[in-house]
């Protein structure tokens, strides 16, 4: 799709939406874009809200990304439930159908729950956050399903707050996300600071009903009892309001090395799938990936075939513990670590991971160091 007067409209109104309007104008698009988002907000951050926001050392206004420029249209309350591909138009919930020349997909996940109880709490997004750091200003203990990356950072705010946390989870805390070695300094940490790490036989099981949720049993038979009690056990990608239209799965959105869904349709951050070294399509819900998908999908909506492939570039980061870790690259299973400068036990180290002798990952605990020189030492390019 060319640019001129054809209208783009945008579903979802995350940080991979905001960034795409930007980029098509950077591409040439210089007819109308519509952003559709089903939130009453304008668009925010989501990494503070299980930081900073849950804590309260920052107001919630602080996680606002500034204004949108004058020629996009921004809609909030407008949730999409359909989409009809042959006609082009995305449908909302109040009956409007909105019209598309090119689409650009960008709903997002939310939190997967264990059941169907308003009393199991999560954060995804700014209420969530908002309500979890009310429940917790009076809260003696919490219980948090979900030992991952999110999961260690909400223990981390509820624990600095005074709340006395227990972290259940069936695989040991952290060693997904960040390895073995890495995990037991940041697991270490948390015991420090008094965080109970219990491991879960089995199927976890909310105990209580309705709102009254007073802790969860697991799979041996084991109760923790707790005044909240928090999942964070991952996402899921809304692509409900795509069924009938053949463009999602399970999975998420299936993208090509484009981003591309079809000619006129693009995708990118947490709904987006992509199928890499692992085998089927999957999705890398990441705050950096969203920003690096969304401007290649972009490009791809305006300029087709002209535009660049999409080249992975894995980057996150977590503050918890008093740790602040900024990792590049995928710390896959059965990598090396290895202490470049510093030490782990100091809470201050460069560091880098290898699978086969092959750099697959670069990382910081506590240090300034360029994001753009961690991508090189988990790419194996020579640091200048």
């Amino acid at each position: 799709m060319r640019s001129g007067t054809r209208a783009i409209v945008i579903v979802g109104g995350s940080v991979a939406a905001t960034t795409a309007s930007d980029a098509l104008r950077q591409q040439g698009h210089d007819g109308p874009i519509t952003i559709l988002s089903k939130e009453s907000y304008a668009p925010y951050v989501r990494p503070p809200l299980s930081k900073t926001v849950l804590k309260g050392t920052e107001p919630a206004e602080s996680v606002f990304m500034p204004a949108l420029p004058s020629d996009v249209t921004l809609r909030t309350d407008a949730r999409a439930t359909g989409l009809d591909t042959d006609r082009r138009r995305v449908l909302l919930a109040d009956g409007e159908e909105v019209p598309y020349d090119g689409l650009f997909l960008a709903t997002g996940a939310r939190a997967r729950r264990l059941g169907s109880s308003g009393g199991e709490l999560v954060v995804r997004d700014l209420d969530d956050a908002l309500a979890l750091r009310d429940r917790l200003a009076t809260a003696r203990s919490a219980v948090i399903i979900g030992g991952g990356f999110l999961g260690m950072e909400i223990a981390s705010s509820a624990r600095s707050l005074g709340v006395d946390v227990t972290v259940v989870d069936r695989d040991p805390h952290l060693v997904r996300q960040f390895g073995r070695d890495l995990a037991a300094r940041m697991t270490a940490a948390a015991i420090a600071k008094g965080v109970v790490l219990a491991r879960a036989d089995g199927a976890v099981e909310l105990l209580g009903t309705g709102k009254d949720i007073t802790g969860v049993r697991t799979g041996s038979g084991t109760v923790h009892e707790a005044d909240v009690v928090i999942t964070a056990v991952g996402c899921q990608p809304n692509v409900e309001w795509l069924d009938g239209t053949g463009l999602a799965s399970p999975a998420g959105v299936e993208v090509d090395s484009r981003c591309r869904v079809r000619p006129d349709i693009v995708a990118a951050g947490d709904l987006a799938a992509r199928s890499g070294d692992s085998g089927g399509p999957r999705r890398t819900p990441h705050w950096a990936n969203a920003l690096d998908q969304a401007r290649i999908a972009a490009a791809a909506l305006v300029r087709g075939d002209e535009a660049p492939v999409y080249r992975p570039r894995p980057f996150f980061w977590t503050e918890q513990w008093g740790l602040d870790i900024k990792i590049a690259g995928e710390i896959r299973p059965g990598t090396t670590l290895s202490v470049l400068d510093g030490s782990l036990d100091d809470g201050d180290a460069l560091v880098q991971w290898t699978l086969d002798g092959r750099p697959v990952a670069a990382g910081t605990v506590n240090r300034r160091v360029p994001v753009a020189k961690l991508h090189r030492l988990a790419a194996a390019v020579p640091v200048a």
